[in-house]
């Protein structure tokens, strides 16, 4: 087993797109070359984290694909070295880095008209660059997608020896945008040799307790709950739901067994502090 069985949580880190715009990311451009534009930013933010008491941290390389990056000069192995060296140095020895793997942010034949050949190809070199790169873990997170999340775990395990830890984003009906369901995620995740899975983004965390409470009922498997800070305000940008708040929802995942927490869009250190307070005695 990747995670030992003695009982302790294992604390995600938060948010990095939300936290980049407050280090001058601006609307429009790519987080992912923050790593070599702004590679102080991204170092910090990381550090941020790990002081908050993260153990797990991913690599700011949601989008670092070749579909995202073609024509802005830089190669998904080149980001995404930088991106887990800067994420490695601000660890140290305190936390794990898990490279994180988003969406192609293409849809799938027959669907639309990215081929699933091509898909695991993408997910391919991206696992590659991570492995070489050092990193700990494959963070394969927000698929709504199955079959996308089949390419990406498949060229993760069929190329490199990286631990996956899966996630998908349901909405609040209890299916993908694409239509998975819950139990249907599990049993492709646990063939496929995930070391946790979960869910991830799109609900604050009381709407997602009734998805996560069917995924701990179809695996033994650790579950991953990272939620987001509710939903931004349309003027202001910033999202409803506060740390204390966030954290104090967290809890009721304790009851389902949930294992490694952490936050999505919106949450930021503070957060992490309010959940290592909260479940410090659970």
């Amino acid at each position: 087993m990747i995670f030992d069985t003695c009982g302790k949580y294992i604390f995600y880190d938060g948010a990095m797109g939300t936290m980049l715009y407050k280090y001058g990311l601006k609307s429009g451009e790519k987080p992912d070359l923050m790593n070599i534009l702004k590679p102080e930013a991204v170092e910090s933010i990381h550090r941020m984290y790990v002081e908050a008491g993260s153990d797990i941290v991913c690599t700011n390389t949601f989008g670092s694909n070749a579909l995202n990056l073609e024509k802005t000069g830089y190669t998904p192995a080149e980001v995404i070295s930088a991106a887990v060296r800067l994420a490695k140095r601000a660890c140290g020895d305190n936390a794990k880095v898990a490279l994180d793997i988003g969406p192609t942010g293409h849809v799938l034949e027959p669907v639309g008209e990215l081929e699933i050949e091509r898909a695991y190809e993408i997910f391919k070199e991206m696992a590659i660059a991570g492995e070489n790169a050092d990193a700990d873990f494959a963070a394969i997170e927000t698929m709504s997608d199955l079959e996308e999340l089949k390419a990406a775990m498949s060229a993760v395990k069929e190329n490199t020896k990286l631990p996956i830890l899966a996630t998908m984003t349901f909405e609040k009906s209890g299916y993908t945008f694409m239509g998975c369901t819950p139990e249907n995620f599990v049993e492709t995740a646990e063939a496929l040799g995930a070391a946790a899975v979960g869910l991830n983004c799109s609900l604050e965390p009381m709407e997602m307790l009734a998805v996560a409470e069917r995924i701990a009922k179809a695996t033994k498997l650790p579950l991953i709950v990272k939620p987001n800070a509710g939903l931004p305000d349309g003027v202001s940008g910033e999202y409803h739901t506060g740390a204390e708040e966030f954290a104090a929802q967290m809890t009721a995942f304790a009851k389902i067994r949930a294992r490694i927490i952490g936050g999505c869009c919106g949450t930021t250190p503070e957060y992490i502090k309010a959940l290592k307070k909260r479940f410090k005695d659970l």
